[in-house]
């Protein structure tokens, strides 16, 4: 493919509570991208209604969460006749409703944790048990995440969740380490093992350069005995597979005590920053931040070739 004859606009921002995240990852692709295709270009998408640059032959979509990753940005694109990269609406819609992508874990023998949905009302159930997770079905970056160590707690954390939606899904909790499994095209990437210096991976603990609070150390690859690390790849494999997803995708896991892997959901726009986790198992892989890019577009305009 010649590259250099592509003219690819980065879209980031989006309206919704990624957007400073978003406009990192947007810019580290617009450097990445740099002298490695024709053209290159940065939107700052606020959300419906932009316009691409005269002559965008590809949209390279890094709007994390709200219109970028629900499926609505690539409605959008697919109603003007312009290629993007990552997965589809369809897809995209399905992995970013964690209810929805829930049951078709559970349809598709993909081992999650076990989950209820609570819908107009802060009761608890009565088959909940402490410690649980609260979360929003629609929000990424752990943004209205709790975990719910005792009753007590139950209550604030259900109103948090609920600003984000009208549904809340509590799951069961999983002590152990978490994880996270790159997959670009049919490569499953290393894993990476993510260890909070405080608490879970959260905001804060996700973005200490956007807050001034938390940090984690990552561990690429993560110390697994081999059986472990196959079993973990495998499962992501199959996550990605039941949702449907084209293209590329990061696949978050728990590992618990007992090395048994459970699948909590599927990132269809990860984060592309040059520290970013989908960058850092690629380079253990072997593809610099700009291969990984290029590898990217190079898979999206095959897969929407029709658009």
């Amino acid at each position: 493919m010649d590259f250099k004859k592509l003219h690819v606009a980065v879209l980031g921002g989006g309206p919704g509570s990624e957007r400073e995240v978003s406009l990192a990852s947007a810019r580290a692709v617009v450097s990445a991208l740099a002298g490695e295709v024709g053209r290159v270009s940065l939107v700052d998408v606020a959300g419906p209604g932009f316009s691409l640059p005269e002559g965008t032959d590809l949209a390279f979509n890094v709007i994390h969460g709200t219109y970028g990753e629900d499926g609505d940005l690539q409605a959008e694109l697919e109603k003007q006749g312009i290629a993007y990269t990552g997965a589809r609406e369809t897809s995209s819609r399905l992995a970013f409703d964690k209810i929805k992508s829930k049951q078709r874990f559970v349809s598709n023998q993909v081992k999650t944790p076990a989950s209820h949905t609570l819908s107009g009302t802060c009761d608890k159930p009565d088959d909940i048990l402490f410690p649980c997770v609260v979360k929003p079905p629609s929000e990424g970056s752990s943004v209205g995440v709790h975990i719910v160590q005792s009753e007590d707690e139950w209550e604030a954390a259900v109103k948090d969740a609920a600003r984000y939606g009208s549904s809340i899904l509590l799951e069961e909790y999983i002590k152990g380490k978490e994880l996270t499994v790159g997959v670009v095209g049919d490569q499953v990437l290393p894993v990476i093992h993510i260890e909070p210096k405080s608490g879970f991976y959260d905001m804060k603990n996700k973005y200490p350069w956007l807050l001034d609070e938390g940090g984690t150390d990552y561990h690429c690859p993560a110390d697994l005995p081999g059986e472990v690390t196959e079993r973990v790849q495998a499962l992501a494999w199959q996550a990605h597979c039941a949702l449907g997803v084209e293209v590329y995708s990061r696949v978050d896991l728990l590992l618990n005590d007992e090395n048994e892997p459970y699948v909590l959901e599927l990132n269809t726009i990860p984060g592309m920053t040059e520290s970013s986790l989908l960058p850092k198992a690629a380079r253990e892989a072997g593809d610099s931040f700009s291969a990984l890019c290029l590898k990217i577009i190079e898979l999206s305009l095959i897969i929407h070739k029709d658009v």
